[in-house]
């Protein structure tokens, strides 16, 4: 890894055609990373996606934005990404939290974090070729992987942050982009790291940031409906008076099934002065000046999630913070 990297996170909210470009436009631009969402039932399915992409790129590398243990057992992720590994070597992570809108629009509730932990403790023993305790017995994978594949936690509360620190190889962090808001994620992954005899530097830390740029004073309204489901997310912070207000607008209006969507009813509660807080939205000049602060906060890789003004597309807005990068 570089001394600062930058991802992409992909919905696959288009035909796969048109996700194969995208991808390809990333690694051209300059990405290391692309983190492909898994949400089956509104988005297309991603590891066929994940593999198609794979196919037509060279080095970037490649990892759920995120799956997660429930809709995904974890030998069913302990096979494909061994799969996955074994075509691509070096070029794989795991990207996994409790479960949003996948288990969501399942009717189903988030892993609980005991259940998560031990779902992660089965994956990487099934990777390293060992047998894994089930409730139904034990069980083991014929094609282990040959090397060690990373498993990065998304985590926003203070409680699953702290277990990251404790067992993740990486974290995607979803907190927001203000300087205090990363510091007290920081602090909870700190403590985690600390409580089992681990480092700080020794975990990769990713923030997960919807962005959009463009001269267009819209920019920020692209962003919204991903800022909504940010500022719903546990999060390791108390919320002041104001975004509290907000929290309970969206709480009243969001739909799992517009998940994302950018002309979603809960976009339309977020205010200009609260994306600022948890998004990355403007000019290329502008959005450079946010890389810049970000870089000091102590995060490795800036992964946004590309989104557009009306009549835009999430290339423009690739293509737009691969300058702000440079």
């Amino acid at each position: 890894m570089s001394d600062f990297d930058f991802g992409v996170g992909l919905f696959p909210t288009e035909p796969l055609q048109k996700m194969i470009h995208l991808a390809r436009v990333s690694e051209e631009s300059g990405f290391s990373h692309i983190w492909v969402g898994d949400s089956h039932l509104i988005w297309r399915e991603a590891y066929v996606n994940m593999t198609a992409m794979m196919l037509n790129t060279t080095k970037v590398k490649f990892g759920t934005g995120v799956t997660n243990p429930l809709t995904r057992h974890p030998s069913v992720l302990a096979s494909a990404y061994a799969t996955l590994e074994e075509y691509a070597p070096g070029r794989m992570i795991v990207g996994i939290g409790l479960g949003d809108s996948s288990v969501e629009t399942m009717g189903l509730k988030p892993s609980t974090l005991a259940n998560f932990e031990k779902s992660l403790e089965q994956m990487r023993e099934l990777f390293a070729g060992k047998e894994a305790q089930l409730p139904s017995g034990k069980i083991h994978l014929l094609h282990p992987c040959k090397r060690k594949v990373p498993i990065y936690i998304a985590a926003s509360g203070p409680k699953m942050l702290e277990l990251s620190g404790r067992i993740a190889d990486g974290i995607i962090i979803l907190v927001g982009v203000a300087d205090d808001y990363i510091a007290h994620a920081r602090e909870k992954i700190a403590a985690g790291a600390q409580a089992a005899g681990r480092k700080l530097a020794d975990i990769s830390l990713v923030l997960w940031v919807p962005c959009a740029v463009s001269e267009s004073a819209s920019a920020k309204d692209a962003v919204k409906a991903h800022v909504a489901r940010v500022v719903a997310h546990p999060l390791p912070y108390v919320l002041d008076p104001n975004e509290q207000k907000v929290l309970e607008e969206i709480r009243k209006t969001y739909d799992y099934y517009h998940h994302m969507d950018q002309q979603a009813n809960h976009a339309e509660v977020i205010p200009d002065w609260l994306v600022e807080k948890f998004a990355i939205a403007g000019t290329v000049d502008q959005c450079r000046a946010q890389i810049e602060r970000i870089k000091k906060s102590g995060i490795q890789q800036i992964a946004i999630i590309p989104y557009a003004p009306p009549g835009g597309s999430r290339e423009e807005t690739i293509r737009g913070f691969a300058k702000a990068m440079s």
